[in-house]
């Protein structure tokens, strides 16, 4: 397990595996702690420098070997890129590239580094140790095995180092909320790596309730019986074909005072294995399709880390957990339900479900008044096709406060969104001849037909979707800290929008 401290010191003096220091581009004679461990290794940082074999290009790192001239026998110098523009996001992928190089090399299981950016950089002491907290933590980050012999953790131990004593306060506070947030990411990748067989509906809101008891959250999990008493039909719907119940999973976080606020509620599909139900997938790359419960994951691990970090708000998470199979109790194209709110669709593709599933949750959180409303879903392959696979997450908003806010909080977070249009003409393509709408619109409208169909069954409260289709599952490592497989996309973006908005 990966444990963090903090020491006050110089880092030249660090007793430990290897030390951390960092170089920007262009810099030829290094200051700073950099500089201190260059003197003491009678300048070997200054001839790698001169020798071309190292320029603090970002996403570059140089091992030197001290020899004895330093308690830590190895230094790893990380590139910072440019000084005018480095700022947090620069931080993150610094200490996850170092994390990522030191767990390579046998004998290093722990080491001590400089809070990047927390000096010369200039940049604020608890969001820099907060950021580098949590690239550390994801760059080393392993999905769950089921390998008869376990793969152990090759980094167990991190300490930041800070020279000047009345920043230790600041960089304590930012190294407990980076792991609180790096660990609600893992939680979310988790849950996402997980096999359909060991991660149905049941099973993640047991998995959600064993990670959230401490938090204070209120929890509660309605089953096939509560909803259909509630009238969410079109979320039963895409259940009819699984023998696994679907779950609508509530986590509510309302700290002393904040009550009867207004809260703002964030929603996120959960099908946990997605086959296309009849109208089946293609088998060959089907087995990502565990991956469809990404924005749930999300959501859940987001309350989890808004909980655990006590932002002074009210915070309601919803996700729909359902699996989409085919059998003969299934539903087909061509039928028509009726939802929580009386609204009707038909169903032109049973491999359109995940917006099933969200229409009902949207209509579900109206009974809270929501200051604002926001879901996340692995909602169309379109959306890779508009803006690429990896790229970033689509944005539809009906209220321009809330896609600011949103977009605001990507910037802070490194994971993108692109805004697009909710033109009313998209309506025109969801128009169904015997129910209000449908849920295909045929292939030239895929992305903005799928966020109008949900707006249709939003109940007059600020509304944002967020399309995370193209984030949720890399096909390989796109950074230091993201591995290929499952991403977590999602989590940091909703707890900064949560605490900025």
């Amino acid at each position: 397990m990966l444990t963090f401290s903090i020491k006050q010191g110089n880092i030249a003096a660090a007793e430990t595996d290897c030390i951390v220091v960092n170089l920007f581009a262009g810099v030829t004679t290094p200051g700073g702690a950099t500089g201190a461990v260059d003197q003491a290794l009678d300048g070997a940082i200054r001839r790698l420098i001169a020798g071309g074999d190292f320029t603090g290009e970002a996403g570059t790192s140089a091992l030197l070997y001290t020899q004895g001239a330093l308690p830590a026998p190895r230094v790893l110098v990380v590139g910072l890129g440019p000084a005018a523009e480095f700022d947090l996001a620069g931080v993150r992928r610094a200490g996850a590239e170092a994390a990522k190089r030191l767990a390579g090399i046998k004998g290093v299981t722990r080491f001590a580094t400089i809070v990047h950016g927390a000096g010369i950089g200039g940049l604020d002491a608890a969001a820099a140790a907060r950021t580098l907290t949590e690239g550390v933590r994801l760059a080393l980050y392993q999905a769950p095995q089921y390998r008869r012999e376990e793969k152990a953790a090759s980094i167990t131990s991190c300490t930041l180092v800070e020279f000047s004593p009345e920043k230790l306060d600041a960089i304590e506070q930012g190294v407990v909320q980076g792991e609180i947030v790096a660990d609600a990411v893992c939680d979310a990748r988790d849950w996402v790596s997980e096999p359909g067989n060991v991660l149905y509906p049941a099973a993640f809101a047991r998995r959600v309730e064993a990670r959230i008891t401490d938090t204070g959250l209120k929890m509660t999990v309605l089953g096939e019986e509560e909803l259909r008493e509630l009238g969410m039909n079109i979320f039963l719907a895409v259940s009819a074909g699984s023998e696994r119940e679907a779950q609508l999973l509530v986590l509510e976080h309302a700290p002393a005072g904040t009550e009867d606020d207004a809260p703002l509620v964030l929603v996120g599909k959960g099908v946990t294995f997605d086959t296309g139900g009849i109208s089946l997938k293609p088998g060959a790359e089907m087995w990502r399709m565990k991956s469809d419960m990404g924005g749930a994951a999300a959501v859940m691990a987001a309350l989890e880390a808004v909980a655990r970090l006590d932002v002074p708000k009210r915070v309601i998470g919803v996700a729909p957990c359902v699996e989409n199979m085919p059998d003969g109790r299934a539903y087909r194209p061509g039928d028509i339900f009726t939802g929580i709110n009386g609204k009707t669709t038909e169903i032109i593709s049973t491999d359109a479900e995940g917006r099933l599933a969200l229409a009902d949750a949207l209509g579900y959180v109206a009974r809270y008044e929501p200051r604002a409303v926001v879901d996340l879903a692995t909602l169309t392959g379109a959306v890779s096709i508009a803006l690429g696979q990896g790229m970033a997450a689509g944005l539809f908003a009906n209220d321009d406060a809330l896609r600011d806010g949103l977009l605001a909080a990507a910037e802070q977070s490194s994971e993108r969104l692109w805004p697009l249009p909710l033109y009313d003409e998209y309506k025109e393509s969801i128009k169904s001849d015997m129910a209000e709408v449908k849920n295909g619109a045929g292939r030239f409208s895929g992305v903005g037909s799928s966020a109008k169909f949900l707006e249709h069954f939003t109940e007059g409260y600020p509304w944002a979707h967020l399309d995370i289709a193209g984030m949720a599952w890399a096909s390989s490592s796109p950074n230091p800290f993201t591995p290929a497989g499952a991403v977590g996309f999602g989590v940091r973006l909703l707890i900064d929008f949560v605490n900025a908005y």
